[in-house]
């Protein structure tokens, strides 16, 4: 009998260390996972860090090329507003005085359909 409480004994300390390697082997499972994660992660910011840097470059190209171009048009509404501005300047009294002239000389005339009463 005590060879069979023995047998037990030594069956439920190999079980007992079994289900420790089982935890340890999953602990070290969970580790390796949470290691992978963590270089994929690196991973990705380093590769989303390359892009960005060569997306920001060819942005830079592009703008500068049309910073020079905004720069050029910016330069032509200026003189087209300041053109503008000059004629004002230049032709408000004549154009006012035509105005004027148009509402305040009034020649009064009879409509050719007008037909006095009989």
């Amino acid at each position: 009998m005590t060879s069979q409480s023995q047998g037990i004994q030594q069956l439920l300390q190999a079980e007992k260390r079994a289900k420790d390697k089982l935890e340890e082997a999953k602990k070290r499972k969970g580790k390796r996972l949470k290691q992978a994660k963590e270089e994929a992660t690196a991973e990705i910011d380093h590769y989303r860090l390359q892009r960005e840097k060569e997306f920001r470059n060819k942005e830079t190209n592009v703008m500068g090329s049309q910073g020079n171009l905004s720069a050029k048009i910016e330069e032509q509404t200026t003189e087209a507003i300041r053109n503008l501005t000059s004629s004002y300047h230049r032709n408000m009294e004549s154009m006012m005085k035509k105005l004027l002239s148009t509402i305040f000389d009034i020649s009064p005339e009879i409509h050719p359909n007008f037909r006095p009463a009989a």
